[in-house]
């Protein structure tokens, strides 16, 4: 990512607001599918031992849209785009310009893989401090209608849920989750952009590959693989804040969930969260990298 540096932040913001707004509307099924299995108790705190009703990716997928209906599985979609256009553009197009300022310009060694890290954190926190509204509206319509976890249907959209969250939580409501929000999406963000930058970086200066869309894409699915293992935990407990009444704050959270479900509970959709980011993380990077060289 580092040839981009000179590109204006305007031109950085656009390509990176529609980037990921792309990428969010062809894999936001796989999310919606994501939140799901994530919110899911064990069935035995809930039926006295019964099935669970979702048992994977594809089976989540389908019974979502048997039940629901197709359209059920881009639930969320609007505040979705409202969110990337806002976390996306932020946290990428201000990653390079804060990338550099800490690395003072020198590209070398662990100094710059520090930058990056420290970038990612830095920039993914200022993005969804501004976004967390848009994240919480969408999680909570994705998790709507789920009598399975005994949430009610609340919200026919977008902005009822917006305006129903300020009349009855205030207007700080929609901030609900902020705390592990930041810190889950600072180290995702981190996690994701230092990854590309470095593996990308690798690929090209290592093994010889061109700059070029093979080289895009296995930079992409590399970030998706590290974002997903690093911030899964994290990712689980700010799905159930944000989605479930029942839990205090984040440590309350984290030690009921460890105590009733154990540690591998924190890892709940692993693999569809994988399958997701990884394909998000494909398209995001590719689409990024084609628009950057358009416009610039």
């Amino acid at each position: 990512m580092a040839e981009s540096a000179e590109i204006p932040f305007a031109v950085r913001f656009l390509c990176s607001a529609f980037a990921t707004c792309f990428a969010e509307f062809c894999t936001i099924p796989l999310d919606v599918a994501k939140v799901r299995l994530q919110l899911q108790k064990r069935v035995s705190s809930l039926n006295g031992g019964g099935s669970p009703k979702y048992k994977g990716l594809l089976s989540t997928v389908t019974t979502i849209a048997r039940e629901e209906g197709l359209f059920s599985l881009w639930k969320g979609i609007i505040p979705g785009l409202h969110r990337q256009c806002l976390y996306g553009g932020l946290r990428i197009g201000l990653y390079e310009p804060v990338r550099d300022y800490i690395s003072g310009g020198y590209y070398f060694g662990s100094l710059l893989l520090l930058s990056k890290i420290m970038a990612g954190l830095i920039t993914g926190a200022i993005a969804i401090l501004v976004a967390n509204p848009t994240d919480l509206v969408k999680v909570r319509l994705q998790a709507d209608g789920m009598p399975s976890v005994g949430l009610q249907r609340r919200y026919s959209g977008a902005f009822d849920a917006y305006h129903t969250i300020v009349k009855q939580e205030g207007l700080l409501g929609l901030w609900t989750g902020v705390g592990p929000n930041i810190a889950r999406n600072s180290i995702i963000n981190a996690a994701e952009l230092a990854s590309y930058d470095h593996i990308k970086e690798i690929i090209l200066n290592t093994f010889g590959f061109t700059d070029g869309v093979l080289a895009h894409a296995l930079a992409g699915l590399g970030a998706g693989f590290f974002a997903v293992f690093i911030g899964s935990p994290v990712d689980v407990i700010k799905s159930r804040l944000m989605g479930d009444s029942i839990y205090r704050d984040t440590l309350d959270c984290f030690f009921k969930t460890l105590n009733t479900e154990g540690f591998l509970a924190f890892y709940k959709g692993f693999f569809p969260n994988f399958i997701r980011l990884g394909l998000w993380n494909l398209i995001m990077f590719l689409t990024f990298e084609q628009l950057k060289r358009y416009l610039w």
